[in-house]
């Protein structure tokens, strides 16, 4: 086949996935969580404790995620929640990707479970791409215990639409000569990007579906949607317009984000999530000997506008405590106080640097949290990232706000 190949991989429920599969390797007859209504959820203890992830028999409970675990054990009594292993997480996220090295020219990790792959003329290595990719799932699911969603076009955009089809453990491709068959159909909502209060104003405007959107006259849209009009428009006729592949690119950035069903409009919800993000970087930075000197963060409202802010660190580092102080110190100044729909940090210029620049009020306090940190990594790796909590975080998170 000739032509640009872009696989998209999309672990299924990753965070309970790879819980479950950790389980299930240490001990087959045990409980397979994603068979039963289960969460990966916060301590319920706690005051703002919120479901990270939800297997597929939870859905009938009407759980979502990002709704406080609380409200979620109320819905389903007999819920199964299990506390987040972020180390593990980022264990089996490199694995994976490790793994989809050995078979593609280029991968470029979107997300922590999500990946994109040029498979651009392999098919002398490999065959036909569909094919391959039945294969490549299937020996996904046998070597780590957890399934994955394939996606396959010409472009990012539509291979990232493709693996959002039918789940789990499914191959799917959206070619551009596929798309009046199998994207217009689909509600405007299931358009990459497209947001609940974007779609409001699609309805608004008479567009149900994305093939309505695609043959809109596309000087209507910019008068009345302006910028994000547009890009929708150019999304729909299966245009990519956001996404960037850049094959020579070295991995000198680590980032995390997440999207919330319900949005976030106070700050120590805010903060806790922005924790997750953070030990997750973190412990990338550590498990690859890497540290970053400039931080960021990126809020996303309902209405899909973006604001980030950037800043340059005092000495890179891969310590949890350093990044998250800066990255609460910038979230406290680009917030505007309104509803969140996403959250996003990353560490850039990344490095390995073994000198820290000490100030003169650092009094030792660098090298004994980056001790700790080397020693909860690996408390964690043994014992699971519920067995040790970091007391701090857990104050910053309750007291400042």
């Amino acid at each position: 086949m000739a032509g640009t190949v872009i696989f998209h991989i999309d672990v299924n429920n990753a965070f309970l996935s790879f819980e479950a599969a950790r389980r299930l390797k240490l001990d087959p007859t045990c409980l397979d969580l994603r068979t039963v209504p289960s969460i990966v959820g916060g301590d319920v203890t706690k005051r703002h404790g919120i479901v990270l992830a939800k297997s597929i028999p939870a859905k009938p409970f009407k759980i979502k995620t990002g709704e406080p675990v609380i409200t979620a054990m109320k819905k389903c009594p007999a819920l199964v929640n299990v506390p987040p292993d972020y180390n593990l997480y980022v264990e089996y996220s490199h694995a994976l990707m490790d793994y989809l090295r050995g078979y593609a020219p280029v991968v470029e990790q979107f997300s922590i479970d999500e990946a994109f792959l040029d498979m651009t003329g392999t098919t002398s290595l490999y065959g036909d791409p569909v094919e391959f990719a039945h294969r490549l799932k299937d020996e996904i699911r046998e070597k780590f215990g957890f399934t994955v969603n394939i996606g396959i076009s010409e472009n990012h955009l539509l291979a990232k639409m493709a693996s959002d089809f039918e789940k789990p453990d499914k191959v799917h491709t959206l070619w551009k000569s596929e798309i009046k068959d199998k994207m217009w159909p689909l509600p405007i909502e299931d358009l990459l990007f497209v947001g609940k209060n974007t779609a409001k104003a699609f309805h608004n405007l008479g567009i149900n579906t994305i093939g309505e959107l695609a043959n809109m006259d596309p000087a209507l849209l910019s008068l009345h949607l302006q910028k994000g009009g547009m890009d929708a428009y150019n999304h729909a006729n299966g245009e990519d317009v956001d996404f960037s592949f850049d094959k020579h690119a070295v991995n000198k950035s680590y980032s995390n984000s997440t999207t919330l069903p319900h949005n976030i409009e106070d700050a120590a919800t805010a903060k806790e999530v922005l924790l997750s993000l953070t030990e997750t970087i973190a412990a990338r930075l550590r498990y690859d000997d890497m540290k970053v000197s400039v931080v960021s963060v990126t809020i996303r409202d309902p209405d899909f506008n973006d604001v980030s802010r950037q800043m340059s660190l005092y000495s890179s580092t891969n310590v949890t405590d350093e990044l998250y102080a800066a990255i609460c110190e910038l979230f406290d100044k680009l917030w505007n106080k309104g509803p969140i729909r996403q959250l996003g940090v990353s560490g850039s210029k990344a490095e390995k640097n073994d000198n820290y620049q000490t100030n003169l009020f650092d009094d030792g306090r660098h090298e004994k949290l980056s001790k700790l940190d080397t020693a909860l990594d690996k408390v964690r790796k043994k014992y699971g990232d519920d067995s040790v909590k970091r007391a701090v975080f857990l104050k910053n998170i309750e007291t400042k706000e």
